[in-house]
Order: structure tokens, then C-alpha cells, then sequence
């Protein structure tokens, strides 16, 4: 009973941190795999200034932003607890509780939306305040509407009451506060007459579905064309068969965008080898420059990512992502539940990314502004543990999470142990051991001291911190530990003879 319950439990801990990694459950079945022509662009992990700046910005900001605004997860009293599709999605509402001609009134929305109370610049300076490197923005969502003046498509903000290019205001207030920014673009377009979801499968269809892809590329192309400062693409809705299979156009496409964007920075998302396995090709070699496949979920362990880069991005709300005028009745995230999976990510090498979803009239909801302020007074103090920092690999501790900085280890303790001390294991192998500790909060010197406790076997010796017992907190706090190269010694005392 005990082996089955152990069973049951570590099965929910795969479900619920994510233990399955896209696309690579079938990896390697056929030997023709090893000869893929729509393989990854690159064979090695990227090591130029573009990737490493992502490696360092530890977290950032996503902002979906649209037409969606306007109803706010509602309409005429039906949310989405019953009975409408969520947020973003809802123009996709289907069933029973689904309004009369809903498509033509939702498509009809560009004609009020007008939102008067948006200002780029101010979103930017809550952003920088709060912390974030970098921004994912989304220009165009599943239900088509661009918030830029597209030539490609009338379906745009400058056919709006507010008549302006959202995008380029963002792309230009952003970058003027040192935040690099990434453009979300969903492929997948509920609006466009061309776009399907199944394969062609006949001439008018492959026509149709030829013209689609033709005004996706221009798309594409005109978002690189206009806005020069963006660092790379984050895709979305790139799964049903169409897109998938359009392996040898999308391939020829992300050629394009990489030669006329050096350093150009592509999710896993946009395309599929030529059987069919996205996120990962048919070899299990990544498709595109990092993991996008970590939304509203977390690795389980570092193994999983087999060393590739990666991000999460998280919601407040449970699936909330656009604007929800109703936050009752819902858990949405703490300050301390943000923090830790912000460091949980960090010390996994990779960078978190928290969604915020304006209202019609572009202010962020007062949740997000609290939390907002809330991270950012955090970050102030303690960011020296999140930026450019990496993982580090000595074993877990129960107190919270390790990065590392150069010759610093910082652990975030998010539960301080009630005899304040806290204990550091450190490899026996490794040939560097913690040579002084501090409070980053205060600068002030903490004792340390070793403790060969003399468990037999044991792979770890122990450093002992010691928490001051005036230093009181109420949110998590950071520890600052040098380290230093030491010839790795194993202290033995003679054993009993058996």
C-alpha cells in the first residue's frame, strides 16, 4: 500500500510540474530521423552577445493585449466559469451559452475600441521598477486583430477610434527604459478567410491555404521591417495540421528571418520537422533557439531540460492571460508564490515571465498593480540573486533556492529553519567551498563554520550559517556566500575495523 501511494504521489508531481518534455516521446524510433532536412538552422547551442543577453535577464514581462479587452472574460453577464471561452479565446465561445451572430459582434469590437487611458511609457516604468528585463508583446492573437497598421489586413488598430500603432509605441517606450522586447504572434487566425485548421485537400484549399501562408510571411517580415529594435519572436498557435505541415515554408522562413535579423531569437513554437514533431525534432534536438513549451508550469528537476535554454511563462489568475474584469472566487498568486517559482526558475537556468492583461481602456488591473509593487520593492533588494545568474550544482536545500554570480552563491530562503541556522551542502569532489557568507539585504558578515558531521558514505560535507537573531523578515530574504578554490580534502578519523 505504501509502494502504491509512493506511486500515486510521484505521478502527481509529473502532472503537476510538467515531467514530460514536448515532442520527444518518439525520438530516435526511426534511423531515417538521423538524416532530417528540416532539422534545427543550428547544430550548437548559440553562444553570441543576442543568447547570452538572454541568458541573463532571469525575468520579464508578458502583456496580452487585444479586442478581448473590451468584454473582459464576460459578456452580458456570462463568464467564463459559465459558459464562455476564456479571455483571449472567447471569440472562439461555442455551446449553448453562446450569443446570437457572437462572431460578427465580436469582430465587429475594432469599432469601439479606443482606449484612452493607454500610455506605453507608463506601462514601461512599472515594468523597469518591477524588475523586468525583457518584454513578450503580443501584435497579433488567435482572433487576427493587429495592433499595428499591418498593410496587409484592414483588421488593424489604425482602423480603430484610437487610430494608432500600439506596437511601435511599445516597442519604443520599452526599449528607451533598457527593457529588450519580443513580439508574440499567433499564427493561428480565427479571422483570416484562407486560414485552416486540417490539411488542404484540394486545389482550392492548397490555393487558400497558399495565400494564408503568403500573408503570414508578409507579416512576419513587416514586424522585422518596422520595428528593428525587437530582440526575437515568441509563436503561438502553430499547432493544428496546416501550419505543421507546411514544414518545407516555414523552414525557408525562418532562414529569411534569421539573415535579415542577425541574432534574431526563435522559440521552439514556430515550426515542425518533416514528421510532424514540434518543439523537438525527430532526434530530439531542439527546434529554434529555446524551449517554449514551460507555460503556466514548471520542470520537475533539472534533468528534464537537457540543457537547453528556456523560459516559463506564468498567469495571475489561473488561466487568466487577457483582461478579466472578475477576480473573485479565483486563487490568484501571491507575491511570495510569484517569487519562488521566479527563483525556481532562475536556479534552472531559465527566465520567468509574468502575464499581465490591461482592460479596453489600457490600465493594468489593480491586482497586477499590486503585485507589480509588491515584486519591485523585492527586486530592489535582492535582484543581485536573479540577474545574470546561473545554476549551481550542488544538491537542493529545504530552505529555498541556489544561484550563482562569479565567485558568489546566493541562496533565497523562503523557509527559514527555527534553530536559524542554515546548512550548506557542498559536493566532497568539488574543489571549491564557501569562504565567508553575508545578509544581502545589509551587507553584514554572518559566522560560518564547517561540520563534518561523519555520515558514512556521504557524498556532501556541510557549511552551517548562522541567521543573526535580531534579523527579522516577513518575505523572503537572500543570503550571499563566497566561494573559493581549496584542494578537496576528505577529513577521516581511523574506522572501526569489522
Amino acid at each position: 500500500m505504501k509502494r502504491y501511494l509512493n506511486s500515486v504521489f510521484l505521478l502527481f508531481l509529473a502532472v503537476l510540474f510538467g515531467n514530460v518534455v514536448y515532442g520527444q516521446e518518439d525520438a530516435g524510433k526511426t534511423a531515417d530521423w538521423k538524416n532530417l532536412k528540416y532539422g534545427p538552422l543550428h547544430s550548437e547551442r548559440r553562444a553570441d552577445d543576442a543568447m547570452e543577453a538572454f541568458r541573463d535577464y532571469g525575468f520579464g514581462q508578458f502583456i496580452h493585449w487585444g479586442l478581448y479587452a473590451i468584454p473582459g472574460n464576460e459578456w452580458e453577464g456570462v463568464s467564463a466559469r459559465k459558459g464562455a471561452a476564456a479571455s483571449e479565446w472567447i471569440r472562439a465561445w461555442s455551446g449553448p451559452t453562446k450569443p446570437v451572430n457572437w462572431t460578427q459582434t465580436y469582430d465587429n469590437l475594432y469599432k469601439q475600441f479606443n482606449p484612452v487611458d493607454f500610455d506605453a511609457k507608463r506601462w514601461a516604468r512599472q515594468a523597469k521598477a518591477m524588475g523586468a528585463r525583457y518584454l513578450i508583446f503580443t501584435t497579433k492573437h488567435h482572433d487576427g486583430f493587429a495592433l499595428w497598421p499591418t498593410q496587409y489586413s484592414d483588421y488593424n488598430s489604425s482602423n480603430t477610434p484610437f487610430k494608432r500603432d500600439i506596437v511601435k509605441e511599445v516597442v519604443d517606450a520599452y526599449t528607451a527604459e533598457g527593457i529588450d522586447v519580443y513580439l508574440y504572434f499567433s499564427v493561428l487566425d480565427w479571422h483570416h478567410p484562407d486560414y485552416q485548421s486540417k490539411n488542404p485537400a484540394t486545389a482550392d484549399e492548397e490555393k487558400k491555404f497558399a495565400n494564408f501562408l503568403n500573408y503570414t510571411r508578409n507579416q512576419l517580415l513587416e514586424l522585422l521591417h518596422s520595428y528593428p529594435q525587437l530582440k526575437g519572436f515568441w509563436f503561438d498557435g502553430t499547432w493544428d495540421p496546416s501550419w505543421v505541415n507546411a514544414y518545407d515554408f516555414t523552414y525557408k522562413l525562418e532562414k529569411e528571418m534569421r539573415n535579415l535579423h542577425p541574432g534574431l531569437i526563435i522559440g521552439s513554437r514556430f515550426r515542425s520537422d518533416e514528421y510532424g514533431k514540434r518543439h523537438f525534432d525527430s532526434n530530439g534536438q531542439l527546434l529554434g533557439d529555446y524551449e517554449q513549451g514551460w507555460e503556466r508550469k514548471l520542470p520537475a528537476d533539472y534533468s528534464i531540460l537537457k540543457g537547453n535554454d528556456w523560459d516559463a511563462v506564468m498567469t495571475i489568475p489561473p488561466n487568466g492571460w487577457g483582461y478579466m474584469k472578475d477576480w473573485t472566487g479565483l486563487y490568484t498568486k501571491t507575491k511570495d508564490d510569484l517569487l519562488a517559482m521566479l527563483m525556481r526558475t532562475v536556479s534552472m537556468d531559465g527566465n520567468f515571465v509574468l502575464n499581465f492583461g490591461p482592460d479596453g481602456k489600457g490600465n493594468m488591473h489593480p491586482g497586477e498593480d499590486k503585485l507589480a509593487k509588491e515584486i519591485g520593492d523585492w527586486m530592489h533588494i535582492n535582484s543581485e540573486a536573479v540577474y545574470a545568474t546561473h545554476r549551481v550544482s550542488w544538491p537542493t536545500l529545504p530552505y529555498g533556492y541556489l544561484t550563482r554570480k562569479g565567485d558568489y552563491i546566493y541562496l533565497t530562503v523562503f523557509n527559514r529553519p527555527i534553530n536559524e541556522q542554515i546548512r550548506l551542502l557542498v559536493p566532497k569532489v568539488a574543489n571549491e567551498r564557501p569562504q565567508a557568507a553575508y545578509l544581502l539585504v545589509d551587507g553584514r558578515e554572518l559566522k560560518l563554520a564547517h561540520a563534518d558531521i561523519g555520515l558514512d558514505r556521504d557524498a556532501n560535507t556541510y557549511y552551517d550559517i548562522q541567521l543573526p537573531s535580531d534579523f527579522q523578515s516577513n518575505e523572503p530574504f537572500v543570503l550571499k556566500v563566497k566561494v573559493g578554490l581549496v584542494e578537496a580534502k576528505e577529513e577521516k578519523l581511523m574506522d572501526a575495523k569489522k
